[in-house]
């Protein structure tokens, strides 16, 4: 959450007063002192299950205690079930920490301002979710997928408000086109749960390989399939965005990928021809901004792709647009280093994006890796600390799995599979599926018709909401799934009992 630093504020009593280590608040906000200024907003990284109370002090109205919290008089209200606005000195009252609307009617119209003389500037359906800016008597300020705020009548919605009893996180579902018989595509799964996505990434765009200044489509599809998607995130209030990505040319590997990002930074130019290109995608759908997804750099690279990351977003805040980095793991500075995750410059990405998908798999199932977790709780953990040193908390989205791999032990091969297809696996073979906790992973070990022994280590919905809580301890905004309709079908019911889904707000 947010706090305003008040008069005789600072970050030891601003710590202590969210229970909050003194340096985790400046490694959040990246202070290098302790000098902070009335007015400052700080984003403190609040750990799981962390209600905080306040004690009235005199001089203390609803008002000011909202402001200080960066929350409304109402949301304060509804929290504490008060039916009136006095308070007495020494009173205790629980912050909430979001609140949001969720429209009740069939349709209901966002207006530019409080009253239905103001003009309509979109329209959404019922179940949509709004996180709540302001409220008044008849009218309710929110915020909306694309930055902007508007107006919905009270008449329309339904307030709650979000005490951090249980998590509050964003939630990014991934989304791709079939890929196969034992792969489908993302539409039914993202249809089916809009209330529960704050921001869907199309996995459906990537840098041409003979001309990377350009952007070209990846896989089949029309634009009238884009426009419905856009549709639908737009009446739900999903933030929509197109990934653009430097991954999986026909022939050449990683030295192909690695060459077509070279040629995308190479020079101002090329830097600015990119970016007209991907500003032409954004624009041609109406999309809220864009996801890079550039996974394979030449180490040569490093300082040209954080030019290229300074130069693509102030271009899209120039035009309200929203950036959104997808961004190999990495854990450290210093040797052993990692080829793949080393260009990457975390801190000239995380102040150029308005948010940092840090991708936390493969932690296994990389060529030669062995068995092992996807995404092991050890793992993040790790990630995150080296993130969190280079990252704002508030930008920090763990990207993490809800697939697996069946690792044949004979041959050193791994298979991609679903949630599906590991439980008809283990099921096939009569085998007991194990929650390891150790990694938050679950497994199942079997041996195939040749005489092949297999380890199978996926995801399920123990494995991603416990990773949900381990997001939400360590202060982060939220997650991204990769990928929507591989995961197990019991995971959005759990979420919608054990998660706050926010919005993405900026």
């Amino acid at each position: 959450m947010w706090y305003t630093v008040q008069s005789g504020d600072s970050v030891y009593l601003i710590g202590q007063k969210f229970g909050v280590p003194v340096q985790q608040l400046m490694t959040a906000n990246q202070l290098t002192g302790n000098d902070i200024t009335i007015g400052q907003r700080l984003y403190i990284p609040l750990q799981i299950s962390k209600v905080i109370t306040y004690t009235v002090q005199p001089g203390d109205s609803l008002y000011k205690i909202a402001q200080r919290y960066n929350t409304t008089v109402e949301s304060i209200m509804i929290q504490n079930r008060l039916t009136g606005s006095n308070i007495s000195v020494g009173q205790r009252l629980v912050i909430p920490q979001y609140t949001e609307a969720t429209v009740t009617a069939p349709r209901a119209n966002i207006r530019s301002g409080p009253g239905t003389e103001n003009r309509i500037i979109t329209s959404v359906v019922s179940t949509t979710r709004l996180p709540v800016i302001d409220t008044t008597r008849d009218w309710i300020k929110v915020s909306l997928h694309n930055g902007n705020n508007g107006w919905i009548s009270r008449n329309l919605i339904r307030l709650k408000t979000y005490d951090g009893t249980k998590p509050i996180l964003s939630i990014t579902g991934f989304y791709t086109l079939w890929e196969g018989p034992a792969l489908p595509g993302s539409y039914r799964s993202f249809v089916n749960n809009t209330a529960l996505i704050s921001e869907a990434p199309l996995f459906m765009y990537t840098f041409d390989q003979n001309n990377p200044t350009s952007v070209i489509k990846f896989g089949e599809f029309t634009d009238s399939e884009v426009e419905l998607l856009v549709s639908i995130a737009h009446r739900n209030n999903v933030m929509i965005l197109p990934v653009v990505h430097n991954l999986l040319y026909s022939g050449g590997g990683q030295e192909a990928n690695k060459a077509v990002a070279s040629r995308i930074v190479a020079s101002p130019e090329s830097r600015r021809t990119t970016i007209g290109s991907i500003i032409a995608l954004i624009d041609k759908f109406g999309f809220d901004g864009v996801n890079i997804d550039i996974e394979d750099v030449y180490k040569e690279d490093s300082g040209r792709i954080s030019l290229f990351y300074t130069e693509l977003g102030q271009t899209m805040k120039n035009r309200g647009y929203f950036l959104s980095a997808s961004v190999p793991s990495r854990i450290r500075d210093y040797p052993p280093y990692n080829p793949f995750s080393d260009p990457f410059d975390y801190s000239a990405i995380g102040a150029a994006a308005d948010q940092f998908i840090v991708l936390l798999y493969n932690e296994h199932g990389w060529p030669g890796s062995g068995p092992g977790p996807v995404v092991s709780g050890a793992w993040m953990t790790k990630v995150l600390a080296y993130t969190l040193t280079r990252v704002p908390a508030s930008k920090v989205v763990a990207g993490i799995s809800v697939f697996g791999f069946d690792f044949d032990l004979t041959t050193g091969k791994s298979t991609y599979t679903t949630y599906s297809t590991a439980a008809n696996l283990a099921k096939r073979y009569n085998k007991s599926i194990i929650f390891d906790h150790d990694t938050l992973t679950p497994m199942f070990a079997y041996e195939d018709e040749q005489g092949s022994k297999h380890e199978v280590w996926f995801g399920n919905s123990s494995s991603v909401i416990a990773m949900m809580r381990l997001a939400w301890q360590q202060g982060i905004s939220g997650v991204a799934l990769w990928r929507l309709a591989m995961e197990d079908p019991g995971l959005w019911q759990r979420i919608s009992a054990e998660i706050a889904v926010k919005r993405v707000i900026y």
